[in-house]
């Protein structure tokens, strides 16, 4: 007689969307060591409930799998997300600066405020960045660095000196230090194309010991968590060296403290030594090394700098030197030899074109198929292009960078050529692998429902309607791209990305119904419970009691995430992130005039005393949009 196994955990009286087409939905789930035991009525699974079970009713909640970002920077991230001032989703400037004023006043000497991405200028309802002037009044003695997307970067006359940027310092490759009349830096630092300068500059700063950035990756993991994330793909990053700046993260992993699963790929560093940099990580790192929550994934998104065509729209479109294809090759190769699959990040369709010429070349010599090799971002890809890569077996994944650059990509190519940038309806059209991510940090938020929401609603976060809506995704398809979707791109179909029996019991209980809430709703959904391997990492409301992740207070004590938390400074919902965190006011309110500013609280905005009538002024013929309704 067969022993009918006892679940470790049982969660019941919910609603599971768990992306199995063969058993689509379900109202309880079993899990045992980390993986789904069944999956279906409580009639089927609660029998598999025994004394030690622990059971978790949802109370008729929705549930879906785990998000899985494809593309991020979470071990770069985490080692500086306690030292930086997030304005991800933060709606106002005014809110924004008056976060850096206070923090500024809590930051000592030699440390630096650092606002490092995650934003665009249009997400604020001033339209505009700050200029060096305000910075410097905020903080006359303290450092400010504020990197906007990977186009510029914001230094006061503080972080001139702690830099030593002066007249004398020459123009870097690839960028420039903007000067005033008498030849001295103003603060502004521009990518022209490339963002080395931008990383070089921010690399200056002061760094924080092991201790803190355990603790930081922790709060980092955490926050992740709260927005359902449950695992990603690590796309390495400048400045990021292998291993010396992963020690953090292994630390984490041989403790089992990772909340979040991440497979990691390898970014080489060194221009005109890629291939040394290959040649030795080949031998001495085997691939899938590690196990089920931190491992080895293959090379990239780096393979060779003459290959890199960077994403400024701001800046005319690069074109990759001549040598390009040959050191590629070189790459490439090594990689097939070795079974690596890599990832290369590609803009533009003339370099991926090119990037193509070579994996065609290479593939004659060494058969790719069964490499899950892909592209990253592939905003201008053509529909040749695409056939190519699905003919070599090969992936894209895209990530919602055109929903922090897309107004600028219009100015410079058109509205009609952003229609389809990327053209991710077609990719799944002609049956490539296709998966969605981020590519936070930098430039592009964490958040995962602001990568989901400009997929359904082909929205800006600025909200400019970029896409039609024959190029928008069906909800269904677009949470299929944050999950089961991403699972090839880590070789790990059939293991993740559903609610299935025998994957990993990854799941998350949106505070909203994903399926049910409005549009305008979606990029403010975040996970009241969060399961990785039927571990509890995050728990809030109803299930706050759940929580089996306490983590220590963020270190430093100086640090913006005791205060602020993070995305849209959620830690002061009645303070900084009072404008940002609209969702209730959202859900209640009947009509249809929001506005970026005011949100659904438009009769407290009619009732103001405010310059409507000075078409010069804030609120007037440009202004807040509550005065148009």
């Amino acid at each position: 007689m067969t022993t009918r196994p006892t679940a470790d955990v049982v969660l019941r009286n919910g609603r599971f969307t768990t992306l199995d087409t063969g058993n689509p939905t379900a109202s309880a789930v079993a899990v045992k060591d980390g993986k789904f035991l069944a999956v279906g009525d409580e009639q089927a699974v609660m029998p598999l409930a025994g004394s030690g079970t622990r059971i978790i009713d949802l109370k008729g909640r929705s549930v879906l799998p785990g998000l899985i970002d494809n593309h991020t920077h979470v071990i770069r991230g985490g080692l500086n997300y306690n030292m930086e001032l997030r304005w991800d989703g933060v709606r106002s400037l005014a809110d924004a600066m008056d976060m850096l004023r206070r923090q500024v006043a809590i930051t000592p000497a030699p440390q630096w405020v650092r606002v490092v991405g995650g934003f665009t200028e249009h997400q604020f309802v001033e339209r505009r960045l700050p200029t060096i002037d305000e910075i410097n009044a905020i903080a006359p003695d303290t450092p400010v660095f504020l990197l906007h997307l990977y186009d510029r970067a914001l230094l006061n006359a503080a972080a001139l000196r702690a830099v030593g940027y002066t007249k004398e310092t020459p123009e870097p490759p690839g960028g420039e230090i903007t000067r005033d009349a008498s030849g001295n830096p103003t603060g502004l630092l521009l990518a022209k194309p490339n963002a080395a300068i931008l990383y070089a500059t921010l690399a200056k700063g002061p760094k924080l010991p092991f201790d803190y950035q355990v603790n930081s990756t922790r709060h980092f993991m955490r926050e992740l968590n709260r927005l359902g994330v449950t695992g990603v793909i690590d796309a390495g990053g400048g400045f990021q060296n292998y291993p010396d700046d992963y020690a953090v993260i292994q630390k984490l992993a041989d403790e089992g403290q990772m909340t979040v699963r991440l497979a990691y790929n390898l970014f080489t560093q060194k221009p005109k030594q890629e291939k040394e940099d290959f040649l030795n990580w080949t031998s001495s790192v085997t691939y899938k090394q590690g196990d089920d929550y931190f491992r080895h994934n293959g090379a990239g998104e780096m393979l060779v700098f003459s290959a890199a065509d960077f994403e400024d729209f701001r800046q005319p479109r690069p074109d990759m030197p001549p040598e390009m294809e040959g050191e590629l090759e070189e790459v490439v190769r090594i990689l097939a030899q070795n079974r690596w699959p890599w990832r290369l990040h590609a803009t533009y369709d003339e370099t991926i074109s090119r990037a193509l010429d070579v994996f065609e070349k290479v593939n004659q010599d060494i058969p790719l198929k069964g490499l899950n090799w892909f592209f990253d971002h592939a905003e201008t890809i053509s529909d040749k292009s695409i056939d190519r890569i699905a003919a070599l077996g090969g992936g894209i994944a895209v990530q919602h960078r055109m929903a922090y650059q897309g107004e600028y990509f219009v100015e410079r190519y058109g509205a009609a050529a952003a229609e389809a940038t990327p053209p991710v309806a077609r990719m799944l059209e002609k049956g490539v692998q296709v998966s969605a991510g981020t590519d936070a940090t930098r430039v592009a938020s964490y958040n995962p429902w602001v990568s989901l929401a400009w997929m359904i609603t082909g929205k800006t976060v600025g909200g400019l309607q970029m896409y039609p809506r024959r190029n928008c995704l069906s909800r269904e398809t677009a949470l299929r791209m944050w999950t089961e979707k991403v699972a090839w791109f880590s070789n790990e179909e059939g293991k993740r990305g559903r609610i299935a029996a025998g994957q990993f019991a990854d799941l998350i209980v949106p505070d909203k119904d994903f399926f049910a809430c409005a549009e305008d709703e979606l990029s403010f959904l975040t996970s009241e419970l969060t399961m990785v391997g039927g571990r509890v990492v995050y728990g809030a409301g109803d299930f706050a009691p759940l929580d089996d992740n306490p983590v220590p207070p963020a270190m430093p004590d100086w640090s913006p995430v005791r205060t602020f938390k993070g995305y849209a400074a959620w830690g002061e919902p009645e303070g900084a992130g009072r404008n940002s965190l609209r969702r209730q006011a959202i859900a209640s309110c009947g009509c249809a005039s929001a506005c970026g500013l005011h949100g659904h609280d438009h009769a407290r905005a009619w009732g103001a005393k405010v310059p409507v009538s000075d078409l010069k002024g804030f609120f007037g013929a440009l202004g807040c949009s509550c005065w148009a309704v």
